[in-house]
């Protein structure tokens, strides 16, 4: 796994436990920060912050494009992996968007259902194709 993937896969990790602890993102990568085991990679920190700076925007795509899914029926794995997703391909210039759509699939692929991958591939596909013209 390449050094963005595995920034990637600790970003969830963030996102995920701060969720089930009822907790701010930035708490968890505080505490993960402090601790340092791992060490905590530049580009999961920008990851996490990024969600929680853009999180009304992005969960509100998520609900707008996510057709007959609400935010709350969705796994929480892949609502997560949704948000990091929507806020790199949105707010990130830094990677193509093929491989953002493909990184994140991966990664649902490994940690949620059979049919998680189809799902957030999809709705990433179309938050490419409407990036141009999404109000940011």
């Amino acid at each position: 796994m390449s050094a963005r993937g595995k920034a990637r896969r600790r970003a969830l990790d963030v996102l995920f436990e701060a969720e089930a602890r009822q907790v701010s993102p930035l708490d968890v990568l505080a505490e993960r920060v402090e601790r340092a085991d791992p060490p905590v990679n530049e580009y999961t920190s920008f990851l996490v912050e990024g969600v929680v700076r853009h999180l009304d925007r992005i969960d509100e795509l998520i609900s707008t494009y996510a057709e007959g899914w609400t935010l709350e029926r969705m796994p929480a794995v892949d609502r997560n992996v949704l948000r990091g997703g929507t806020y790199e391909m949105l707010w990130s210039e830094e990677v193509p968007e093929g491989v953002v759509i493909s990184e994140w699939v991966h990664l649902v692929g490994e940690l949620s259902t059979d049919e998680s991958p189809q799902f957030v591939n999809g709705l990433l596909a179309r938050f490419k194709q409407l990036k141009p013209s999404l109000s940011l």
